[in-house]
C-alpha cells in the first residue's frame, strides 16, 4: 500500500468556486499532486481540536505542514511587527499539535514555508517577521532564487547541488529551535532548510516544492513514511 500522507490545510471564511462562495478548508492542489507524484496517498487535515492531533497522526505514515499565513508572534514571545499579517489562530494551534504529535510518535514530517517556520517555533525558536527579496515582489506570484545545501546533512544528501527553488515568503527562521540543524542557506544567509538528526525523520524547507517539478524533497518524505509503515508492520507481526 502507498504511504498515507496527511497535509494540513487553510481554513478560509470565504472561498469561491463555480456558483458557490462559502467557508472552506482548502490547500493548493500542488500539495496533494506532489505527494501523489512522489508515491504517496494524500489526505487533507483541516483545523480541528488540537487534543485530537495525536490520534490523527497515529493513523498516518507521514505529515506535511503546508505554507500559509504568518505565525502568531505571541507563539514565540514577540509583538507583531508592522508588516506581519493577521494570525490564523485555529490553524496555529492545530498545526503545532500535529507537529508535536509527529515528533512524539516518530512520524516523518515535512514543513513547507510556514510549516518550516512553525516547526522552528514548536521547538522553541523565533522568527524574523519581515525580510525582502524572497518573492517576486508581486502578491500571489512566486519568485525564484538559488538555495545552497550544507554538506553532510539530510537535505545536502538529497539535493547536493545548488538549486533554484520557487519562493514566496517574507518571514524566516531567526533563533534556531532546540535540536534543529540548518541544512541549506540562501545567498543572503537566510535559513532555507532545517532538520532534526536521525532517528528523527524531520525536514523543513523555506520554499514551495509543490510549485516545481522536482520531487526529491517529497520523495524523501514518502520514502521515510514507507519505511516507518514497514517497520510498524514488522513490529506488530513480531508481537503477535
Amino acid at each position: 500500500m502507498k504511504p498515507l500522507i496527511g497535509i494540513s490545510t487553510y481554513l478560509e471564511e470565504s472561498a469561491a468556486w463555480g456558483a458557490w462562495q462559502l467557508p472552506a478548508a482548502l490547500v493548493p492542489a500542488g500539495y496533494p499532486r506532489l505527494v501523489q507524484r512522489s508515491g504517496g496517498t494524500a489526505v487533507l487535515l483541516p483545523p480541528d481540536d488540537p487534543a485530537a492531533a495525536a490520534s490523527v497522526v497515529a493513523r498516518l505514515d507521514g505529515v506535511v505542514i503546508a505554507g500559509g499565513a504568518d505565525v502568531q508572534p505571541a507563539r514565540y514571545g514577540a509583538e507583531p511587527g508592522p508588516r506581519t499579517g493577521p494570525p490564523a489562530l485555529e490553524r496555529d494551534a492545530w498545526e503545532l499539535a500535529l507537529i508535536k504529535a509527529a515528533l512524539t510518535l516518530g512520524t516523518p514530517l515535512l514543513g513547507i514555508c510556514r510549516g518550516m517556520q512553525l516547526l522552528n517555533v514548536a521547538l522553541g525558536g523565533t522568527l524574523i517577521q519581515h525580510l525582502d527579496g524572497h518573492d517576486s515582489g508581486v502578491t500571489g506570484v512566486f519568485g525564484a532564487h538559488p538555495v545552497k545545501p550544507v554538506p553532510c546533512t539530510r537535505y545536502g544528501d538529497l539535493v547536493p547541488e545548488e538549486f533554484s527553488v520557487p519562493t514566496h515568503h517574507h518571514q524566516a527562521v531567526d533563533r534556531l529551535g532546540t535540536g534543529l540543524t540548518v541544512s541549506a542557506y540562501a545567498a543572503d544567509g537566510t535559513v532555507e532548510a532545517v532538520e532534526l538528526p536521525d532517528p528523527h525523520a524531520v525536514l523543513g524547507v523555506q520554499w514551495h516544492p509543490e510549485m516545481a517539478e522536482d520531487t526529491r524533497v517529497m520523495s524523501w518524505l514518502t520514502g521515510a513514511a514507507r519505511e516507518r509503515r514497514r517497520g510498524t508492520g514488522d513490529a506488530v507481526a513480531a508481537a503477535s
